[in-house]
Protein backbone atom coordinates (compact mmCIF):
# COMPACT_ATOMS: atom_id res chain seq x y z
CA UNK A 1 0.00 0.00 0.00
CA UNK A 2 1.36 3.85 -1.02
CA UNK A 3 1.99 5.80 2.06
CA UNK A 4 -0.26 8.27 0.79
CA UNK A 5 -3.12 5.81 0.77
CA UNK A 6 -3.04 4.97 3.83
CA UNK A 7 -5.04 5.94 7.69
CA UNK A 8 -2.71 8.88 9.07
CA UNK A 9 -3.23 6.48 12.21
CA UNK A 10 -1.88 4.08 10.49
CA UNK A 11 1.01 6.45 8.65
CA UNK A 12 1.62 7.40 12.20
CA UNK A 13 1.98 4.13 13.63
CA UNK A 14 4.66 3.24 10.84
CA UNK A 15 6.37 6.13 11.25
CA UNK A 16 7.37 5.10 14.61
CA UNK A 17 8.42 1.48 13.93
CA UNK A 18 11.78 0.61 13.37
CA UNK A 19 11.13 -0.19 9.90
CA UNK A 20 13.91 2.37 8.09
CA UNK A 21 11.35 3.92 5.65
CA UNK A 22 9.39 6.28 5.79
CA UNK A 23 11.73 8.65 6.94
CA UNK A 24 13.08 11.67 6.42
CA UNK A 25 12.64 12.28 2.71
CA UNK A 26 9.04 10.94 2.78
CA UNK A 27 8.27 12.97 6.08
CA UNK A 28 9.62 16.40 4.34
CA UNK A 29 7.68 15.76 1.00
CA UNK A 30 4.30 15.47 3.69
CA UNK A 31 6.09 18.60 4.56
CA UNK A 32 5.52 20.44 1.44
CA UNK A 33 2.27 19.01 0.30
CA UNK A 34 0.74 19.85 3.91
CA UNK A 35 2.27 23.69 2.86
CA UNK A 36 1.16 23.90 -0.60
CA UNK A 37 -2.41 22.51 0.39
CA UNK A 38 -2.46 25.31 3.01
CA UNK A 39 -1.95 27.83 0.94
CA UNK A 40 -4.41 26.54 -1.84
CA UNK A 41 -7.15 27.20 0.96
CA UNK A 42 -6.05 30.30 1.68
CA UNK A 43 -6.64 31.12 -1.60
CA UNK A 44 -10.44 28.86 -1.57
CA UNK A 45 -11.54 31.29 1.12
CA UNK A 46 -10.55 34.49 -0.51
CA UNK A 47 -11.53 34.32 -3.98
CA UNK A 48 -15.22 34.66 -5.62
CA UNK A 49 -15.72 37.20 -2.01
CA UNK A 50 -16.49 40.73 -2.88
CA UNK A 51 -14.49 42.62 -0.38
CA UNK A 52 -11.66 40.33 -1.45
CA UNK A 53 -11.93 40.97 -5.10
CA UNK A 54 -8.65 42.43 -5.61
CA UNK A 55 -6.62 39.48 -4.42
CA UNK A 56 -8.83 37.55 -7.31
CA UNK A 57 -6.24 37.21 -9.46
CA UNK A 58 -3.18 36.82 -7.97
CA UNK A 59 -4.97 33.69 -5.33
CA UNK A 60 -6.07 31.94 -8.88
CA UNK A 61 -2.60 32.25 -10.28
CA UNK A 62 -1.05 30.44 -7.29
CA UNK A 63 -4.42 27.74 -6.56
CA UNK A 64 -3.17 27.16 -9.98
CA UNK A 65 0.36 26.72 -9.90
CA UNK A 66 0.17 25.09 -6.57
CA UNK A 67 -1.74 22.60 -7.98
CA UNK A 68 0.77 21.10 -10.08
CA UNK A 69 3.39 21.67 -6.70
CA UNK A 70 0.74 19.84 -4.67
CA UNK A 71 0.54 16.48 -7.07
CA UNK A 72 4.14 16.39 -7.50
CA UNK A 73 5.00 16.66 -3.79
CA UNK A 74 2.11 13.95 -3.05
CA UNK A 75 3.42 11.87 -5.26
CA UNK A 76 6.79 12.40 -3.90
CA UNK A 77 6.30 10.81 -0.73
CA UNK A 78 6.08 7.47 -1.88
CA UNK A 79 9.08 8.22 -4.56
CA UNK A 80 11.40 8.67 -1.39
CA UNK A 81 10.25 5.82 0.29
CA UNK A 82 10.76 3.78 -3.04
CA UNK A 83 14.22 5.15 -3.46
CA UNK A 84 15.55 3.88 -0.58
CA UNK A 85 14.14 0.87 -1.22
CA UNK A 86 15.97 1.01 -4.07
CA UNK A 87 19.25 1.39 -2.26
CA UNK A 88 18.36 -1.77 0.70
CA UNK A 89 17.87 -4.05 -2.60
CA UNK A 90 21.15 -2.96 -4.21
CA UNK A 91 23.15 -3.44 -1.08
CA UNK A 92 21.21 -6.64 -0.59
CA UNK A 93 22.47 -8.37 -3.90
CA UNK A 94 25.23 -10.70 -4.32
CA UNK A 95 28.84 -10.28 -3.85
CA UNK A 96 30.38 -13.82 -4.68
CA UNK A 97 32.12 -13.18 -7.59
CA UNK A 98 33.51 -10.39 -9.83
CA UNK A 99 30.66 -10.25 -12.29
CA UNK A 100 28.20 -10.39 -9.16
CA UNK A 101 30.22 -7.29 -7.39
CA UNK A 102 30.43 -4.99 -10.34
CA UNK A 103 26.71 -5.95 -11.36
CA UNK A 104 26.25 -4.75 -7.39
CA UNK A 105 28.18 -1.95 -7.84
CA UNK A 106 26.62 -0.44 -10.80
CA UNK A 107 22.92 -0.82 -9.27
CA UNK A 108 24.40 0.77 -5.70
CA UNK A 109 25.28 3.75 -7.79
CA UNK A 110 22.19 4.09 -9.82
CA UNK A 111 19.78 3.53 -6.58
CA UNK A 112 21.97 6.33 -5.35
CA UNK A 113 21.45 8.73 -8.03
CA UNK A 114 18.38 7.74 -7.88
CA UNK A 115 17.54 8.46 -3.92
CA UNK A 116 19.59 12.12 -4.47
CA UNK A 117 17.70 13.08 -7.08
CA UNK A 118 14.09 12.19 -5.86
CA UNK A 119 14.87 14.41 -2.66
CA UNK A 120 16.06 17.19 -4.94
CA UNK A 121 13.35 17.57 -6.91
CA UNK A 122 10.88 17.45 -3.89
CA UNK A 123 13.39 20.40 -2.72
CA UNK A 124 13.17 22.31 -5.75
CA UNK A 125 8.88 21.82 -5.21
CA UNK A 126 8.91 23.26 -1.83
CA UNK A 127 11.40 26.02 -2.84
CA UNK A 128 8.91 26.91 -5.46
CA UNK A 129 5.43 26.72 -3.25
CA UNK A 130 7.54 28.86 -0.72
CA UNK A 131 7.86 31.55 -3.10
CA UNK A 132 4.24 31.76 -4.38
CA UNK A 133 2.83 31.39 -0.25
CA UNK A 134 5.65 34.30 0.39
CA UNK A 135 4.16 36.35 -2.43
CA UNK A 136 0.43 35.84 -0.95
CA UNK A 137 0.89 38.25 1.83
CA UNK A 138 -1.35 40.82 2.23
CA UNK A 139 -3.22 39.41 -0.94
CA UNK A 140 -5.36 36.90 0.45
CA UNK A 141 -8.06 36.65 3.45
CA UNK A 142 -6.96 38.51 6.50
CA UNK A 143 -8.44 35.82 8.46
CA UNK A 144 -6.03 33.14 7.17
CA UNK A 145 -2.82 34.97 7.55
CA UNK A 146 -2.05 32.21 10.27
CA UNK A 147 -2.21 29.60 8.01
CA UNK A 148 -0.41 31.19 5.49
CA UNK A 149 2.27 31.20 7.88
CA UNK A 150 2.03 27.87 8.82
CA UNK A 151 1.99 27.05 4.71
CA UNK A 152 5.34 28.81 4.75
CA UNK A 153 6.70 27.01 7.55
CA UNK A 154 5.96 24.04 6.27
CA UNK A 155 7.43 24.54 2.79
CA UNK A 156 10.53 25.71 4.96
CA UNK A 157 10.63 23.22 6.85
CA UNK A 158 9.80 20.51 3.79
CA UNK A 159 13.45 22.51 2.15
CA UNK A 160 15.08 21.62 4.85
CA UNK A 161 14.79 17.90 5.02
CA UNK A 162 14.66 17.43 1.62
CA UNK A 163 18.07 19.18 1.63
CA UNK A 164 19.27 17.00 4.89
CA UNK A 165 18.29 13.92 2.22
CA UNK A 166 20.15 14.96 -0.52
CA UNK A 167 23.26 15.78 1.63
CA UNK A 168 23.70 12.71 2.92
CA UNK A 169 23.38 10.70 -0.29
CA UNK A 170 25.44 13.32 -2.58
CA UNK A 171 28.65 11.50 -1.31
CA UNK A 172 27.49 8.07 -3.09
CA UNK A 173 27.05 9.95 -6.77
CA UNK A 174 29.80 8.53 -8.65
CA UNK A 175 28.98 11.38 -11.62
CA UNK A 176 31.06 14.54 -10.67
CA UNK A 177 28.79 16.68 -12.76
CA UNK A 178 25.92 16.07 -11.23
CA UNK A 179 27.50 16.09 -7.68
CA UNK A 180 28.26 19.66 -8.48
CA UNK A 181 25.22 20.61 -9.68
CA UNK A 182 22.78 19.38 -6.67
CA UNK A 183 25.75 21.03 -4.68
CA UNK A 184 25.43 24.37 -6.38
CA UNK A 185 21.82 24.76 -6.82
CA UNK A 186 20.90 23.36 -3.61
CA UNK A 187 22.73 25.86 -1.35
CA UNK A 188 21.47 28.67 -3.91
CA UNK A 189 17.62 27.36 -3.35
CA UNK A 190 17.97 26.71 0.45
CA UNK A 191 20.08 30.29 0.67
CA UNK A 192 17.07 31.89 -0.74
CA UNK A 193 14.31 29.79 0.90
CA UNK A 194 15.74 30.95 4.10
CA UNK A 195 15.64 34.66 3.57
CA UNK A 196 12.14 34.31 2.40
CA UNK A 197 11.14 32.24 4.73
CA UNK A 198 12.62 33.75 7.98
CA UNK A 199 11.26 37.05 6.72
CA UNK A 200 8.04 36.35 5.98
CA UNK A 201 7.30 34.53 9.04
CA UNK A 202 8.08 37.62 11.22
CA UNK A 203 6.59 39.60 8.99
CA UNK A 204 3.03 37.57 9.54
CA UNK A 205 3.62 37.54 12.98
CA UNK A 206 3.47 41.06 13.47
CA UNK A 207 0.49 41.30 11.94
CA UNK A 208 -1.20 39.07 14.44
Amino acid sequence: MKLVDMKVTDYLDLLKSDAPAPGGGSVSALAGAQGVGLFMMVCDLTTGKEKYAAFEAACREAKEKGAKLFTALHDGIDKDTDAYNLIAAAFKMPKDTDEAKAARSKAIAEATLTATQIPFDNLTYCYEGLKIASGLTDKTNPNCASDLGVAILNLWAGMQGTWMNVKINLPGVKDEAKKAAFLAEGEKMMAEGKKIAEAKYEEILAKL
